[in-house]
This record gives structure tokens, sequence and C-alpha cells, in this order.
């Protein structure tokens, strides 16, 4: 590896044949030395699982000039643990995820494969951030969103983020991107998730499917409000869980119980 240019580490949970890993790394290349440990298949809402029950492998796929590729038997999250374990010689400077086929905005943060990838870098005090795409079709258009990653990355690569924070990035389905917004989390809940799938005159199979229903369809700070009106949503993202605010309020109930 070329220790002079800044390493990035990259993953995602579409697996390492998706468009969306390939399109990712020629959007970097010119920011530095490139590293991949991507799924062997797809693992998409996998969010930050471990594979504990077997033994996990890697092959090495590719390796030119600027570029190392592996593929990994195990979870996007094990990707990243695996190489920053394994396969690099020094902390990496950035850990990218992506490009999701198909958005993560709103509660699906908290599902994302992609994610995954992003909070164990953060976790592992590396600037980290999350590329996803509004679109599911796996020979999706990635183009506009190309110097909008390029620009986000070099900023984190320059400024580096706070402590357990990192950036949950998504983008329009559209060539005609608007700009950048700086957005909260949408609220709401999938509805509707599950659809009969019978096996064998069965009818206890399901497909896992849904709609998300926005709380605030209104709320123009929000990502999906961002995303529905063609801008690039990027949500700073902690993943420190603590609710901080209510720790008074619950050690009041405690002492109020122990009377």
């Amino acid at each position: 590896m070329e220790n002079k240019r800044p390493l990035i580490l990259v993953s995602n949970d579409d697996g390492i044949m998706a468009k969306g890993i390939s399109e990712l790394v020629k959007f970097l290349r010119t920011l530095g030395e490139i590293v991949v440990m991507a799924p062997d298949a797809p693992r998409s809402g996998s969010a930050s699982a471990l594979t504990v029950t077997q033994p996990v492998h890697y092959k090495l796929v590719k390796q030119e000039v600027g570029v190392t590729v592996y593929k990994c038997s195990g979870t996007p999250t094990d990707c990243i643990k695996l190489a920053w374990n394994t396969v690099l010689d020094r902390k990496p400077d950035l850990v990218v995820g992506g490009i999701n086929h198909g958005d993560n905005s709103a509660t699906n943060v908290h599902y994302s494969g992609t994610m995954g990838v992003v909070i164990e870098g953060c976790l592992n005090g590396v600037p980290s951030i999350g590329f996803s795409l509004c679109n599911h079709d796996m020979g999706a258009d990635f183009e506009a969103a190309g110097p909008y990653i390029r620009k986000i990355a070099a900023m984190v690569l320059e400024k580096g983020l706070p402590p357990l924070t990192c950036l949950n990035v998504n983008f329009p389905d559209t060539p005609n991107i608007k700009g950048i917004k700086v957005c909260e989390q949408a609220k709401g809940c999938w509805t509707n998730e599950w659809e009969v799938c019978p096996r064998q005159n069965d009818r206890n199979y399901f497909w896992l499917t849904g709609e998300f229903a926005d709380h605030e369809p209104e709320n123009e700070k929000n990502d999906h409000w961002a995303l529905a009106n063609g801008y690039v949503a990027i949500t700073p993202t902690k993943v420190d869980l603590t609710a901080y605010d209510f720790i008074d309020e619950l050690n009041q109930w405690i002492e109020e119980n122990e009377e």
C-alpha cells in the first residue's frame, strides 16, 4: 500500500459484484489508496450483524495500482473488522459504505448493512460515510452522485468528523440534483411489512416488504423531504444511543420507587 496517500476502506451490503461499489471506487480513486473488503453475496438488511457461528473467509479478487479488492464470506461489519485486523498495514483515514442500491434515509439507518459498515468504522475512531441512491435497480445510474461523493469524501478527509459521529448520505434518483441539504432523520415507521408467499400449500411463508409512513411529510428539515424534492440529504448520525435528555427523569423515577 502507498503510505503517502490517504487510505480509504470500502465495503457495502449489496455484495462485491454490485454496480454501486464499483462506481464508488471509481469516484474515490483520485482521493487515495483504496482497499475494498465486501461480502461475496448480497447481505442487505444485516445492519451491524456479526458472524459468530462459523469461520469467516476472505479472498483476494484484484490488485492494481491504487486499488486492492477482497471478497468476504461474512457480513458488512465482518468485512470491516476482518480488513482492519488482517489486511491493512495502518489505520484507514476514511471508511466508506455503498453506494447502496436503495435509500437508507429515516429509520432505514437502523437496518442497513451499508450503515453497519459506517458504524463499525465510526466506533473505531475513523471518519466514516455511507452513500445510498434511491434506486434498487442493479443497473442504476450513479453518475449524478459522483461529483458529490468526491466533494463530501474530500471534505471529510480534510476536516474529519466529531467523535462517534458519521454521515448518512442519500441521493435522489435524478440526473438533475439541486444541491445538498443537511438534514435530520425523518420520523416514521414501516407498515404492511409482510406479503404472503405460499410454499407447498403452506401459507405461513412471507416475503418482507412494506411501505414507509412519514409522520412529518411537510417537514422540510428531514431527509425524506430533501430526497423527494431533488436534494442530496446528508444526515449527521451519532452512534452513541444514550438518551441523555432522559437520564435525570429516569433517576427521579428510580428515587421515587425506592422511597
